[in-house]
């Protein structure tokens, strides 16, 4: 199976992780997985006050910092994670790299670090419910 982990850093992708890597059931090495994340965009004045180079730069670090411990979390779990990051919406950016990358399963926290919060679920994983045609796990 093609998994796809939605991760933002947040407690909630902590939960996701540690779900995932206590069913070896469901969630065995024989799996592949991605795990991605999605950098907000900057506002455009900020851009053009810094330059392509430092924005380029600047998502590439933000990504990063949430990228690597996770990897890493994986590895020690012998999961071998391929990692990508996108910059725009989260749930947008999600729902379009999940269809596009044809994958069997998104597997991603039910909260994290957005600014708008909803009583059930967080408003990015309300956005890929909405949007992906792939299933989604979400983890509480």
């Amino acid at each position: 199976m093609n998994i796809l982990l939605a991760v933002d850093g947040s407690k909630f992708t902590k939960k996701m992780l540690a779900y995932l890597t206590t069913h070896p059931e469901l969630f065995g090495t024989a799996n592949e997985y991605t795990v991605f994340t999605a950098q907000p965009v900057l506002p455009p004045r900020a851009r053009a006050a810094v330059g392509a180079d430092v924005v380029k730069n600047y998502y590439e670090e933000e990504a990063e910092k949430v990228l690597a411990p996770v990897c890493k979390f994986l590895m020690r779990h012998g999961i071998d994670a391929k990692s990508v990051h996108r910059v725009g919406p989260p749930g947008e950016a999600i729902s379009k790299y999940a269809d596009a990358g044809k994958f069997d399963l998104v597997v991603m926290g039910s909260h994290g670090h957005g600014t708008i919060v909803n009583l059930v679920m967080g408003s990015v994983a309300t956005q890929v419910l909405a949007h992906c045609g792939v299933p989604v796990l979400l983890v509480r």
